[in-house]
Formats: C-alpha cells, structure tokens, sequence
C-alpha cells in the first residue's frame, strides 16, 4: 500500500516515488523532497495556501480591518490554521494515500467560507481555489479531477447556503463559471503533471539504463575478446573501405585463410574449385560495399589441399556517416561437402540398383495382368503394379536429386493443357479433403517442355497444396504468358511455413515440424525435384508462404519462340 507521503510528493508535482539523490536530472525539486520526512512533504504541499491566507489577513488589518470583528470570517481564518495544523500533526505514514485529498477538498470550503464572510472586498478570495485544485488534478488517480470539481462546486454553493444569502445575479455567475473556469484548470492540471510525470519517468529510466548500459559495455568487451579468441570460425572484421580491422586466432592459423588479409581477399575459388573470385567480387569487397549474404560457398587453398567454406557478411551499422563496415565469418565445411557427396553418391548407386528390378517386376505384372486366367486376384495384382509404379517414380526422384539433372525428351506442347489434365486427375482427392480447386489458365501457352516432366512438377505441387490442406479450403492453379515467360502457380489456404522452413523447403528430404507432427505422408523429394526439373528447362521456382495462412509456390519456363 502506497503511504501518504507519497501523496503529498505528487501533490507538488513529483512523481510517485522519490528518485535516487544523485541523478542530476531529476532536479532541485526532488533534491528538496528527496530528504524529507513524510509529515514535512504534505506541509510544504500545503504551505503555498497557508502563506497566502497570512498575506490575505495582513491586507484585511491595513485596508478592512472591520472584517476581522466579524464571527465567521473569524471562523474561516481559524479553519484555514487547523487544517494547517492538521498537516502538521496527523500520522500521515499510517494513512492511506487518498487521505491528503480531504484536506485539500476541506480547503476549497474553507476558502469558500472566508470569501462569504469577508464580503464583495473579498471576492478575490476565489482564486485561491487554484492551490487545493490544482494539488488534487495534480495526482495520476483520475477521480482526483473529480473530487478538485466537487471541492470547487461547493466552495460556490456550500458557504451561501449556510449564510442564508439570497440568490443574486453575481453569486449565480459565480456559481456557475467558477466551476466550469477551475474545472478547466484541473484538467489542466492533470494533464501536464501526467506528462511531467512520464517525462521524469523516462529520463530516470535512461539515467539508470545508462549505467547498466555502461558497465555491460565493458562486460561485453571482456566477452568478446575471450568469444574471438576461442571461437573456431575464421573471423574477419574489415571497414568500410575494406580494411582490415581485426582477425581471430582460427583465421590466422588457418593455413589456406591466413594469407587472404594481406591481399584483400583474393585467393578464393568459386565453387566449381578452379575459378579465380574477381577481386570486386570476393566476400570482402561485397561486405565492405554494404552486401549482406549467408552461406556462400568458396574454395581456397592449393591444388592439393583444397578446403571448402560457408562464408557469411553482416554489415556494422555506421553512425553519423562514420564508422561502418562489415564482419566476415569463414566456416570450413569440407567434411560437410565430401559427406554430402558421398552420401548423394550413394544414393544415385543404390537407386539406380533398384530401378533395374522394379522395371522388371513393372514388365512382369503387366504380362500377368494381360494373360487370362488371373480373375480373381485381379485387384491385388493391380493393388501391386500401383504401388511398385509409386515405388519406381520415387527411385527415379532419388536419382534426379541426387545426380541434380533429368533426362528430357522436349517437344511442343501446350502448357495450359498439361496444367488442366493434371488438375482434373486431382479433383477427386482434392474434394475427398474438403478442398475447393479453382484453375485459371490462358489458353493457349504453347512451349518446348517434357511434357510428361512439366505433368510431375504440376502434380507435386498440387499433391502438396492437398496435403498441407488438412482442414479444407481452397486451392487455386493459375497459369499465364508474361513477355517471354511462361508462369504457372499454385495456391492454397493450409498450414503454411514460417521463414526458416521456407528457406529450406527445395533442400532434399526435408520435411518440417509440423508435417512429421501431423504425420503428412511425404519423402522431401517433390520440391526437390521439381526444382530440377524447372531449371533444367531454363525456368526458375520460387515459394511464398505464411504459417496458418497458405503457401504459393510459382514456376516459370520460356515460351516458344
């Protein structure tokens, strides 16, 4: 529970909470407050109001005596010296933070009554109002604005009341806009001690981020050298015009990397381990230049001793147009690489192994299907050559992945038409799903294609697009001619993919979190493919996606000329 004192803090315009002494920023103000006592806090609040009302009785002796002879007004000045009193004497500590506000409210009457009692040469009196208003508006609480236009109403109506005054054209005016004028004022009030308030607050805030700020910094130096000096990556910190700033200790002892400082990078190959990199092309020059990139892959090193590395750039913002740069990292993956090929290696070799029998077991059933005699088990043999076609079409995904090429026997063809029977083939699965299959396709889009290879890859997506759709929706295949283009896509409203899926969705085998949770039955292998298959034709693929919303995966091809 919030004390009293913390009350009268904010009644002078302070914030809930006194700020620690040695923050410059918080002013004398909070110097002042910072160092009292609760009971010394609300007298000062109330002090401004008690200082007047003695300059007030010092007029009344030089310029109206005669209203000192008069009982109320007596009365008035007396209740103006307890309420003081009060501040001075009652356990504000103990007190629950609203208590200040009686006080101020029991001033507006106070003032109210000294006014009434002191007559027309006192009417003045009304502007001291302000003080308990605007130290009631001041506070974060709301209501308080509420209770500073109570205390103001009846400071109006209390005191005439009492006194029995009739009604007359001046206190009716008064009653009336002295409450709309100081209601105005409170509002006022509130406002900007709110904003005074949040101010205070951030620049408070900043100075102790500051400090934590500061002594992190060194921390993090610390860290840093250590992290440079243990890691195992090649690091490379250039500038802006590609100098070198600083180099690890892994970059340096690295005996196909050390030497790439002292000649600003060159010496790397492409990846096809013969090509030399441009000079104004090689990772630091692109860093330096502000491009960012991950994982590129170059080889470097004699021709005995080749090493492979995943390079990577992230720029250093420059500040004021100073600064900059970029950081280099160099990750050795020719473990990786040679593993990668070993294993596609093996994979081309055992799939090509078992695509020699499954022909043959393809050949044999369909002999055994045409001979007669074989009625009764019909639906089995049939049940069998479905699924060892199924099992043949994935050794041969196998071999394209792996070998990263397709044989293709290019014909004319129209793409709209392989793109219309394969979308009426999927209909029947589409609906078993709940899903809507919407085409629109510009007829007609003649091209030179395989077209049984165009079919696959217009299949896989589809099959996709129904998978991933396991709640229903719809799915929309669209193919058009643009230039010199041929571009098909395929959409659909399923489960889509978040950014680090998408980025490895063409990598062979993968499946994400989510299509192994859900059990969707898949290999890794239709995207893979297809990505094949398009750029073996000269055309590019793409996927846009988001998690919950759907998935478009886009192809193009060359149109005919």
């Amino acid at each position: 529970m919030k004390q009293a004192g913390e009350a009268t803090v904010n009644a002078a315009g302070q914030g809930t909470a006194a700020a620690p002494p040695d923050l410059p920023v918080t002013g004398q103000l909070d110097g002042l407050f910072g160092g009292l006592g609760v009971r010394s806090r609300m007298v000062l609040s109330h002090l401004p109001l008690t200082v007047t009302v003695v300059f007030v009785v010092v007029a009344a002796v030089v310029f109206s005596p005669s209203a000192l002879d008069d009982r109320q007004f007596q009365l008035a000045l007396l209740a103006h010296a307890v309420l003081f009193a009060a501040c001075l004497v009652l356990p504000w500590d103990r007190l629950r933070t609203e208590a200040f506000a009686v006080i101020a409210v029991l001033d507006c009457l106070a003032i109210g009554f000294t006014r009434e009692a002191g007559g027309p040469p006192f009417n003045v009196m009304s502007l001291l109002l302000v003080f308990p208003v605007v130290w009631l508006a001041a506070q974060p609480r709301r209501y308080m604005v509420v209770l500073a236009i109570f205390g103001t109403v009846l400071s109006t109506v209390v005191p005439s009341v009492v006194a029995g005054s009739p009604p007359t054209s001046a206190s009716m005016i008064r009653t009336i806009f002295l409450p709309l004028i100081l209601s105005a004022v409170a509002v006022t009030a509130h406002l900007v001690a709110g904003t005074i308030r949040r101010q205070r607050q951030r620049l408070v805030d900043k100075e102790h981020a500051l400090e934590v700020t500061l002594a992190e910094s060194v921390r993090k130096q610390r860290l840093l050298d250590a992290v440079l000096g243990a890691v195992g990556i090649g690091v490379w910190v250039v500038d802006r015009n590609g100098g070198t700033v600083l180099t690890n200790k892994a970059l340096q002892a690295d005996p196909a990397l050390a030497a790439l400082p002292g000649n600003a990078g060159n010496g790397l190959l492409l990846p096809d381990r013969a090509t030399s990199v441009p000079a104004d092309a090689t990772p630091v020059a692109r860093a330096a230049a502000g491009v960012e990139f991950r994982d590129e892959l170059y080889w470097a090193g004699g021709p005995k001793e080749q090493h492979a590395y995943s390079v990577s750039a992230h720029g250093i913002p420059a500040r004021d147009g100073k600064d900059g740069g970029a950081v280099v990292t160099f990750v050795d993956v020719t473990t990786l690489i040679r593993a990668l090929a070993a294993k596609d290696d093996f994979v081309s070799t055992v799939s090509h192994e078992l695509r020699t029998p499954l022909t043959s077991i393809l050949g044999y059933l369909e002999l055994v299907l045409e001979e007669p005699g074989h009625e009764d088990i019909r639906e089995e043999l049939l049940v069998v050559h479905r699924n060892a076609g199924h099992l043949l079409a994935l050794v041969n995904d196998l071999i394209a992945v792996a070998s990263e090429r397709v044989d293709l026997s290019l014909e004319e063809a129209d793409l709209a038409q392989l793109v219309t029977e394969v979308v009426g083939a999927e209909v029947p699965k589409a609906s078993l799903n709940g899903l809507r299959l919407d085409l629109d396709v510009e007829q007609p889009l003649p091209a030179r294609v395989d077209p049984e290879r165009i079919r696959q890859v217009v299949r896989n997506l589809l099959s996709n697009a129904v998978k991933y759709s396991p709640g229903g929706g719809h799915i929309t295949v669209c193919a058009r001619k643009s230039g010199g283009k041929l571009t098909c896509s395929v959409t659909d409203t399923g489960i889509g993919m978040d950014a680090d899926e998408q980025e490895q969705a063409f990598t062979k085998f993968f499946r994400s979190a989510r299509s192994r949770a859900t059990a969707i039955p898949g290999a890794g292998l239709g995207l893979p493919v297809s990505k094949t298959i398009v750029e073996v034709h000269g055309g590019a693929i793409s996927l846009a996606s988001e998690p919950g919303k759907g998935t478009t995966v886009t192809f193009t091809l060359p149109a005919a000329s």
